[in-house]
């Protein structure tokens, strides 16, 4: 193992005396390694540590290591390790050395080597003692490194011009910063700091120039200068093959804002719509969209619908870390969500119902979502079309266009265009895609999904991704519901009328209907859209009422089951005869004194009661209290 370690080596050795992630290592060598300039450097490959920087059982862990390797495999041989970085040139004299070399060796055997080297300097033009020193270099090595070890060992020009460090470290912190300022400002200003503080010696300007790009890699350069998504490009990228899908295994979502101008009812100013596109990973086609007025999650809602509506259910789904993907409507659930907090027992999401597996894509990658692919082709083929003119807002402030602002497409409009290029860039033939090979998406989609095994979606699957509306009042006599102007009606919303109730439904799809729920989540029915008749058109008047009629017949038809006796039946079965209404028998009876006698009298003829106690009174039983036995005053 080599004696200068850079930190991965480190990180991976996984040695308990050093810190176990990349963090704390780097601030172990910054705050100690990096003390001693003389034990660490900067190579392409990123700065190198040299093995004294590290505690002993580290060492002994690396030369154990060390050993293990060289055990394992045979090391490279080291007499060609530096006949690779030669020049053309430089290999070309090498291979001219051994054939004056093979020479000399070939008349050695008829005479001495004096004599040899003597005459192949005359034919190959090079001194004796140069042939001499080459026979010389040779002796002893296998013929098959005769090559290598000829080969010249030019050191080359290795003096660096004296710089004082503090000069040095000023011209390296001005130079690497994001501003980017020029290496000949940078100079200038280092010459007038060398002035002022006394700093020499200061080599020329090109010196420092390429002292910076030998002993700073460019990576490095371009880290400081330009970014880190810019240094990140430096890496390959990696090839993600999608071959090992199947149709709608996998798909990736994500929303794109088109640059033009559209115009809706009831809306003052134009807007740039936004397009929810889902893409299936393994034939690039577009598997479904909506259009709307920003990126939200009821548009991703819809976007899945009128995926799973004509296609079915995937297994997977990349999405945007956004907050419309990651919404808690759509992947509440989800167990590696790391957008907006996760409390226990919260619902889960629609995707996360039925069954999807979410993975989170890295912001502004366009390897990890194939899709913005798709985005550019589309800007290309709908925002700048014709019908698009006047309309194009142009991708950035600095590139609008001279028409900028002249008119605005309406929302339907757009919306139809939309519809259509999506359809082309589905068929569009030639896709050079792995899985296409020339056929369009469109295509291999099909021709692969006739194999494949597709969860499709039910009925009260679909039902979930539709929009749910606030609570609606049913209609106290029939029933029927309405909603963005439009009436909706069931035969099982009578047995709900004058209650309140939730409808779900498609905002692009008014006309197909509406489901029905309960306020507590239980659904009802399908309700349809009841249309509005012209008032002259005969036709649509003699469809409604035969309708109604045959609706009447339904609940005639019901009431006939349900009622299977006739009133008659029920009077039958009554029993015969007026019974006799008990008597209530008071306990005591008050005569009213007064002008009251007779209208109680009459009150009371009929009762039974009552004449007993006459009868009683006249036998001298019942004698009447007097005045002072009542307890009356009197006048």
């Amino acid at each position: 193992m080599s004696e200068w370690l850079s930190l991965a080596e480190l990180l991976d050795l996984g040695h308990p005396s050093l810190p176990g992630s990349d963090r704390g290592l780097r601030k172990l060598a910054a705050e100690k390694w990096r003390a001693d300039p003389g034990r660490y450097r900067v190579e392409a490959g990123g700065v190198h540590y040299h093995v004294s920087l590290l505690p002993g059982d580290v060492r002994a862990a690396l030369a154990v290591k060390s050993a293990e390797e060289a055990t394992d495999k045979t090391a490279a041989n080291p007499v060609w390790a530096g006949f690779e970085r030669l020049s053309k040139r430089a290999q070309a004299e090498a291979r001219e050395r051994l054939g004056a070399v093979e020479q000399i060796v070939a008349l050695e055997r008829t005479s001495t080597q004096a004599v040899a080297i003597e005459r192949v300097s005359r034919i190959v033009g090079k001194s004796p003692s140069t042939l001499r020193n080459w026979r010389a270099l040779v002796r002893g090595v296998p013929r098959p490194d005769w090559l290598a070890v000829l080969a010249p060992r030019r050191a080359g020009r290795s003096a660096v011009a004296a710089c004082d460090s503090r000069a040095w470290d000023f011209l390296v912190a001005d130079y690497l910063r994001p501003e980017q300022p020029a290496f000949t400002a940078c100079f200038a200003r280092l010459c007038e700091a060398a002035a002022e503080h006394g700093w020499a010696p200061i080599p020329a300007e090109r010196t420092l120039r390429r002292r910076i790009e030998r002993e700073i890699p460019r990576a490095a350069r371009k880290l400081a200068r330009s970014g880190r998504e810019t240094a990140a490009r430096i890496y390959p990228h990696q090839t993600r093959d999608r071959s090992h899908f199947a149709p709608l295994q996998a798909i990736n979502a994500d929303g794109h804002t088109f640059d033009v101008f559209v115009r809706e009812p009831g809306r003052e100013k134009p807007f740039r719509p936004v397009m929810v596109a889902i893409q299936d990973l393994y034939s690039g086609m577009i598997v479904g969209w909506r259009l709307g007025q920003s990126e939200c999650w009821p548009l991703v809602r819809l976007a899945f619908l009128d995926m799973m509506k004509t296609h079915g259910i995937p297994e997977e789904a990349w999405l945007d870390n956004g907050r419309a993907f990651a919404s808690k409507w759509m992947t509440g659930g989800q167990v590696n969500r790391f957008r907006f907090k996760v409390k226990p027992g919260e619902p889960e999401g629609l995707l996360t119902d039925v069954g999807v597996r979410v993975h989170w894509t890295t912001p502004y990658h366009g390897q990890a979502k194939p899709i913005e692919r798709a985005f550019r082709d589309l800007c290309e083929t709908i925002a700048k079309h014709p019908a698009c003119a006047g309309a194009y807002t142009g991708n950035s402030p600095m590139a609008k266009p001279e028409n900028y602002g002249s008119r605005a497409i309406p929302f339907a409009e757009f919306e139809a265009l939309v519809a259509a290029e999506i359809t082309r860039h589905n068929a569009r033939p030639g896709r050079r895609a792995a899985n296409c090979a020339g056929r369009s998406f469109a295509e291999t989609y099909a021709q692969a999904a006739k194999d494949a095994i597709i969860a499709r979606a039910s009925e009260s699957q679909l039902r979930l991704f539709a929009l749910a509306s606030d609570l609606v009042s049913a209609h106290r006599e029939n029933g029927e519901v309405r909603l963005a102007g439009n009436r909706y009606w069931a035969p099982q919303l009578v047995e709900h009328a004058g209650r309140r109730l939730i409808l779900r439904f498609d905002p692009q799809a008014l006309h197909d209907g509406v489901a029905a729920y309960a306020v507590d989540g239980r659904f009802i029915c399908e309700a349809e859209l009841l249309e509005a008749g012209r008032f002259d058109d005969m036709e649509a008047a003699r469809t409604h009422a035969k309708a109604r009629r045959a609706y009447g017949r339904a609940i005639e038809e019901v009431l006939a089951v349900e009622r299977r006796l006739d009133i008659s039946d029920v009077a039958e079965m009554l029993p015969k005869g007026t019974p006799e209404a008990p008597r209530a028998q008071p306990a005591a009876v008050r005569l009213v004194a007064g002008g009251g006698t007779a209208q109680a009298t009459a009150a009371w003829q009929g009762n039974e009661a009552f004449s007993r106690a006459i009868d009683m009174m006249d036998r001298g039983v019942l004698r009447m209290p007097d005045r002072e036995d009542r307890g009356d005053e009197g006048p």
